[in-house]
C-alpha cells in the first residue's frame, strides 16, 4: 500500500504455517532466505537501499532517509492509513558487525564464486577413507554436515586488502579478462584501456592454500616434497570448516594429495567455572602475568594435564598453583640428584651388576611409564601423557625411590653399590626430563644442562632421542614384592595419623600373613621398611601373634600391626576425638542445611555454592576419618 505496488502471492515451504498467521512477507533483495524463495518462483528482485545504508530511488518517498528513519516513517505512514492494528515485541536474530556491533542490512550484490561441490567431495572421501584422520573423533560428523550440505563458496570481498582477484575489464568494449598473468592487451579489441577488479579474495581462500604456496608451488621444490603432506595440523574446532576444510581441498584439487595425516581439534581454555572467558566478565587468565608469577613450564603443564579430547579446559590460577609445586618437586629431586652424584662418572656401566628390589621397580615402572607417554603422545591423549608423568615423577621417583635410595647413596663401605645406586639416580632422572621436555621445555633443558654429560650426548636435550620403552627392563616380579613394601609402609603411616602419632616417633611393628612366599620376600626388605617407616624394630613371621594394646592394619595380604602402650594416653586421646567429632559434625550439619536449601541454591552465585560443596566434601571426609581413628582405639583398648 504505501508504494501503491500489487504484490504476488505465492506458497512455499519456508513459511512456518503455525507461526503467526502463517504469511509473511519477503524481501529477496535484503534476505539470504527472501532470496532463495523469490528465485524458486521468479519474483521480482527490488533493491530499496544503497551501499551507504540509505534508501534509494526504488523507495520511493524515502529515498534519501537512513534505514533507521525510514523504518519510524513507515511505522507513522501505516498508523496514519489505519492498516497497522498492532505492534508487539518481537525476539529474532539480527546480525552485527563484530568489530563495531553495527546492525549489518543483507544486500544483493555481484560478487564472484567457486563452484565448490566437486572440490568438495574429494575433501569428503579423504576424511571418510582415513586419509585424513580429525581427533576427536566427533567432530568429523560436523565435518561431514558441512561438506554434504555445502554451497557455492562467496570468494570476493570489498576491502582494501587480500590478494586481488585475476580479472580485467576492457573500458573500449566491455570484455572480462581472467588471467595468471597480467595482460596488456584486450585479446577482443586489442585496446590497452583496461582496469582490474577492485575486489579481494576472501581470506580463508589465500589461508586454504597455505599448506604448499608457502614452499615454492607451483614448483615442486625440494622443500615441498619434504613437507607436504605434514604430519599434524593443530587447530580450534570454530574454524574446521573455514580453514581445514577449505586447505583440504585446494590440497587434493592443486598438490592432489591431502594436506596432513592428522587433524587435532583442542579445546577453549575457559574459567574455572566453565564460563568463556571476556572482558567484561572480568574473568580473563592473562598468560603473561601468569607466567611472570607462576613460570611458563606450571602453565603449560596445567593445560596439558586438562587438555582431554572433547571437554574445553577450566583453568584457574589455583590449578596452575598446584602444577607450580610439581615444577619445584622436579627441581628439588634435580638438586638432590646432582648433591649425590658429585663423584659420579655418567659411563659407568651396571650391566651384569645385581640390583636392589627398588632399583628394579624404579627401572620396570619408569619403562612402563615410557610406554604409556609414547602411546598416549601418538594417540594426542595429552591429558593422559601429563597425568602418568605427575604420578610417576612425583608419587614414585620423588615420593618413594628418593628416600629408598638414600641409604646406599650416602653409605662409603661398598664403592659397588653406591656407583650403582648413583647410576640408576642419574639415567632416571634424565630419562624423566626428556619425556617431560615436550610439555615442560624450560626447566628441563635448565637441569638436564647441569646433569654430567657422557660424550655422545648432544648440546641440547632437544637434541636427545625421545625415550622408548624396552622390553628387557620389564620385571613385573620386583613390581609385586614392591607393591607389598609400599602397602606395608603406608598402612604404618595410615595408623601413626589415625593415632595422632608424630611422623618422627619411633615405633614397633609386628607383620604377619599366610602366605609364607609373600612373608619371606617381604622379609628382604625389612631394612628399607624399618627406615622408610620410623620402625625401631620389625618383626615379620607368619606365626607373629597381635601384641596387647596395638593398633591393626591390613594391607596386601598381611595383618600389621603396631603397638601403643606408652605412646597413647587412650582416655585423652578418646576424649579429644569425641570433642573433635561433635565440633565437625555441627559444621557438616549447617553447610549440608545450607545445600539443602532451595532459596540459597537459587539466589547464591555460582562461585558461594561451589565453595560450599568444597566444605561439604572436606567435612564429610574429615569426619569418616574421625570415625575411623575413634574405632581403632576403641579396638585397640577393648572398650
Amino acid at each position: 500500500p504505501l508504494m501503491n505496488r500489487k504484490i504476488p502471492i505465492v506458497a512455499d515451504d519456508y513459511v512456518d504455517s503455525e507461526f503467526g498467521s502463517g504469511a509473511v512477507k519477503i524481501t529477496p533483495a535484503h534476505d539470504a532466505n527472501d532470496f532463495e524463495v523469490g528465485l524458486r518462483h521468479k519474483l521480482e528482485i527490488i533493491k530499496v537501499m544503497d551501499e551507504a545504508g540509505l534508501m534509494n530511488d526504488n523507495a520511493g518517498v524515502y529515498a534519501g532517509l537512513t534505514r533507521e528513519a525510514c523504518r519510524e516513517q513507515v511505522i507513522k505512514d501505516l498508523a496514519e492509513l489505519n492498516l497497522l492494528p498492532a505492534i508487539k515485541d518481537y525476539q529474532h536474530n539480527v546480525g552485527h558487525c563484530y568489530r563495531c556491533q553495527t546492525i549489518i542490512e543483507p544486500y544483493l550484490s555481484n560478487q564472484w564464486f567457486v563452484k565448490i561441490k566437486p572440490l568438495a567431495e574429494r575433501a569428503l572421501a579423504a576424511v571418510k577413507d582415513g586419509d585424513t584422520k580429525i581427533i576427536p573423533q566427533n567432530w568429523e560428523k560436523t565435518y561431514f554436515n558441512w561438506m554434504e550440505n555445502i554451497r557455492d563458496w562467496c570468494v570476493s570481498r570489498q576491502i582494501w586488502w587480500g590478494h586481488r582477484i585475476p580479472a580485467w575489464y576492457c573500458e573500449d568494449c566491455g570484455k572480462m579478462i581472467v588471467a595468471r598473468e597480467d595482460p596488456d592487451t584486450c585479446p577482443e579489441c586489442s585496446g590497452t584501456n583496461l582496469r582490474q577488479e577492485t575486489d579481494v579474495l576472501d581470506t580463508w581462500f589465500s589461508s586454504g592454500l597455505w599448506p604448499f604456496s608457502t614452499m615454492g608451488w607451483p614448483e615442486s621444490t625440494a622443500t615441498l616434497k619434504k613437507y607436504y603432506p605434514t604430519s599434524v595440523l593443530v587447530t580450534g574446532f570454530d574454524i574446521l570448516f573455514f580453514w581445514v576444510a577449505r586447505m583440504m581441498m585446494m590440497g587434493l584439487e592443486c598438490m592432489d594429495e591431502v594436506p596432513f595425516k592428522d587433524v587435532y581439534i583442542h579445546a577453549l581454555v575457559r574459567d574455572e567455572h566453565g564460563q568463556k572467558m571476556s572482558k567484561s566478565k572480568g574473568n580473563v587468565i592473562d598468560p603473561l602475568i601468569i607466567i611472570d608469577k607462576y613460570g611458563a613450564d606450571a602453565l603449560r603443564f596445567t593445560l596439558a594435564a586438562f587438555a582431554a579430547q572433547g571437554r574445553d579446559v577450566s583453568l584457574s590460577e589455583a590449578r596452575i598453583s598446584g602444577y607450580r609445586n610439581f615444577v619445584n618437586k622436579l627441581w628439588n629431586a634435580a638438586r638432590f640428584t646432582l648433591m649425590n652424584i658429585e663423584d659420579f662418572d655418567p659411563e659407568t656401566q651396571i650391566a651384569g651388576r645385581e640390583l636392589s628390589l627398588s632399583e628394579r621397580w624404579i627401572r620396570h615402572r619408569l619403562n612402563r611409564t615410557t610406554a604409556e607417554v609414547v602411546a598416549a603422545l601418538d594417540e594426542y591423549r595429552f591429558n593422559d601423557a601429563a597425568q602418568a608423568l605427575y604420578q610417576f615423577t612425583w608419587h614414585e621417583f620423588c615420593d618413594w625411590y628418593l628416600e629408598l635410595t638414600k641409604p646406599d647413596l650416602f653409605q662409603s663401605e661398598d664403592l659397588i653399590r653406591k656407583t650403582t645406586a648413583q647410576t640408576v639416580l642419574y639415567q632416571t632422572l634424565e630419562q624423566v626430563l626428556r619425556l617431560l621436555h615436550p610439555i615442560m621445555p624450560f626447566v628441563c633443558e635448565e637441569i638436564w644442562q647441569t646433569l654430567p654429560h657422557t660424550a655422545a650426548m648432544p648440546e641440547s636435550i632437544m637434541q636427545t632421542a625421545f625415550p622408548a620403552a624396552d622390553v628387557e627392563v620389564e620385571d613385573f616380579p620386583a613390581a609385586a614384592d614392591m607393591d607389598q613394601v609400599m602397602a606395608v609402609i603406608t598402612a604404618v603411616r595410615n595408623i601413626r595419623g589415625e593415632m595422632n602419632l608424630s611422623p618422627g616417633q619411633r615405633l614397633e611393628a609386628v607383620v604377619t600373613g599366610p602366605d609364607a612366599v609373600a612373608i619371606a620376600a617381604l622379609q628382604k626388605s625389612t631394612a628399607a621398611i624399618i627406615n622408610i617407616a620410623r620402625l625401631t624394630s620389625l618383626t615379620i613371621d607368619s606365626a607373629a601373634q597381635r601384641p596387647p594394646q596395638s593398633a591393626a592394619g591390613l594391607a596386601a595380604g598381611f595383618e600389621i600391626f603396631v603397638p601403643l602402650k606408652g605412646l597413647v594416653d587412650f582416655a585423652q586421646e578418646s576424649a579429644r576425638l569425641a570433642k573433635e567429632l561433635k565440633k565437625t559434625e555441627k559444621e557438616f550439619s549447617g553447610v549440608n542445611n545450607k545445600l539443602s536449601n532451595e532459596k540459597f541454591l537459587a539466589k547464591a552465585p555460582p562461585q558461594i555454592i561451589e565453595k560450599e560443596q568444597g566444605k561439604h566434601q572436606e567435612l564429610s571426609l574429615k569426619l569418616e576419618k574421625l570415625k575411623t581413628s575413634i574405632k581403632t582405639l576403641e579396638q585397640v583398648t577393648g572398650s
